[in-house]
């Protein structure tokens, strides 16, 4: 009841994504439930058939990857204080999102079910005079296990790997931290045990070296010619009684380390808050760039052999070797790899030649968050030059481009949850630094200020990742152009 109490609790935003996700999941459904009709409606072409449900692995994978976002900016999937009191630990809260995202892609997958059955005439006759029978099988039943099967891919995909990526990290793991004495024998899992020095006076009792001594400090009323009280031995109990002066006023005690300064003290100069930066730049852009111009030479040696086995391209476009397609696959990936190096080095480069504030907020955001917003920047650059390529393919045959019902959907899927994870991401590096900003607010920095800094930091990435995007794909399409 709780669980459901704070599902409802949601804001409309986070109704809104879960929407999105249930969208996506019914446009994956249909396009799998075509796949199934193509084959009952041509028991022959098995191959044709079975090349129809591979290319849905691609929006099947896009849906997920949305799902996934999705979970992770949900609220009532964070831990929260108090809630392990009512049950809702980490490991119930992470089950809990997975439910939701199970919910929320088996809502899409019966609306997909549903849209199926009217176009087939099932339900209230045939529509738009049985254009669509050629994908929908009207004319032959339906087997109910492989709808069932073909329904439930998506809903448990989608749930399982929310329930891995939300899972509990901080869980101790029973069996692999051994158990430590801890102080007088009492049982303790600390992994750092506290030093012989650590027990004081129990210490200096048994000293046998050369004694060191203390001298309590100055007051304000005691001047600096004023008889000072004898040294005493560290640790004893005349050192502890020396830190109460003549005037009965209690001393502050003698420490090696300098006294740490109130908040008066930095009245006058209060840093700025500025982003966390990470230690190192992130790791994938060697190895982004090495798989995407390992991707390049595979399309382009592919594209010069003609005894490579041919693969058509769903929609009617033109087809190509599969050396080809491996290497889009390569070039995508190399792509992905390679994003958040790419932000991490754009947010560097806007902190160059003495930045002003704009700039040095700017970029050390882009810095602070380029593994959060690089990855899905990095697919919706190779979707992108995806779509491209396979458009100025199709522009090259001498034709406009003439894309069947079906590949606009799954164009629509792909390209729609890559752009609303680009934006999920956004709103979690939002979240993620929103003390930062109610800081900088409490400051007195302008609002104009920030709204200017997040404007510049989407220029930089377009100006970095646009040219880029195009670059790719006119490389790309050239192994298909000859």
């Amino acid at each position: 009841m709780l669980a459901l109490r704070l599902t409802r609790a949601t804001h409309p935003a986070v109704h809104l994504r879960r929407l999105l996700v249930a969208a996506a999941a019914a446009g994956t459904g249909f396009l799998l439930l075509s796949a199934l009709g193509y084959a009952l409606t041509h028991p022959t072409h098995s191959t044709a058939a079975l090349l129809r449900l591979s290319w849905c692995a691609i929006p099947l994978a896009s849906t997920v990857y949305l799902a996934v976002a999705v979970a992770r900016t949900d609220p009532g999937a964070k831990p929260r204080s108090g809630l392990s009191a009512f049950g809702l630990g980490p490991a119930r809260l992470m089950a809990l999102a997975a439910l939701n995202t199970a919910l929320a892609c088996a809502l899409g997958s019966l609306l997909a079910l549903l849209v199926f059955l009217h176009l087939r005439g099932d339900l209230t006759g045939m529509p738009f005079d049985g254009a669509a029978k050629d994908f929908l099988a009207a004319d032959r039943s339906l087997p109910v296990p492989a709808v069932l099967t073909l329904l439930t891919v998506l809903p448990v995909l989608a749930s399982a790997t929310v329930a891995l990526t939300l899972r509990p990290r901080d869980l101790p793991h029973p069996g692999t931290r051994s158990r430590i004495h801890g102080r007088f024998g009492a049982y303790d899992r600390t992994a750092k045990p506290e030093t012989f020095g650590a027990y004081g006076r129990f210490g200096a009792r048994f000293f046998r070296g050369p004694t060191p001594t203390t001298r309590p400090p100055l007051t304000s009323t005691q001047p600096a010619s004023a008889p000072q009280p004898p040294l005493q031995p560290a640790g004893s109990r005349a050192a502890g009684a020396a830190r109460v002066g003549a005037d009965c006023t209690l001393q502050a005690p003698v420490s090696d380390t300098p006294p740490t300064p109130g908040p008066a003290d930095h009245s006058e100069e209060t840093p700025a808050p500025l982003p966390d930066l990470p230690a190192t730049s992130p790791p994938g852009l060697p190895w982004g760039i090495a798989v995407l111009a390992a991707g390049l030479a595979v399309e382009s040696y592919a594209g010069v052999t003609d005894t490579a086995p041919h693969t058509p391209l769903p929609g009617g476009l033109a087809g190509g070797p599969v050396g080809v397609l491996a290497g889009w696959a390569l070039t995508a990936l190399g792509l992905i790899l390679a994003a958040p190096g790419l932000t991490h080095l754009c947010g560097r480069l806007l902190q160059a030649v003495r930045p002003g504030a704009r700039r040095l907020l700017a970029g050390r955001v882009l810095m602070a968050e380029a593994t959060r917003i690089g990855r899905p920047l990095g697919v919706v650059c190779a979707v992108a030059s995806a779509a491209v390529a396979a458009t100025a393919l199709d522009g090259d045959a001498g034709s406009a481009p003439a894309f069947g019902p079906l590949t606009a959907l799954g164009g629509l899927v792909v390209a729609g949850c890559t752009v609303a994870t680009l934006a999920t991401a956004a709103v979690e590096a939002r979240q993620y630094r929103a003390d930062i900003t109610a800081a900088l607010l409490r400051l007195g920095a302008p609002a104009t200020v920030l709204r200017s800094a997040a404007a510049l930091r989407t220029g930089a990435l377009l100006v970095l990742f646009g040219p880029l995007t195009l670059l790719i794909a006119e490389l790309a399409a050239l192994p298909l152009a000859r």
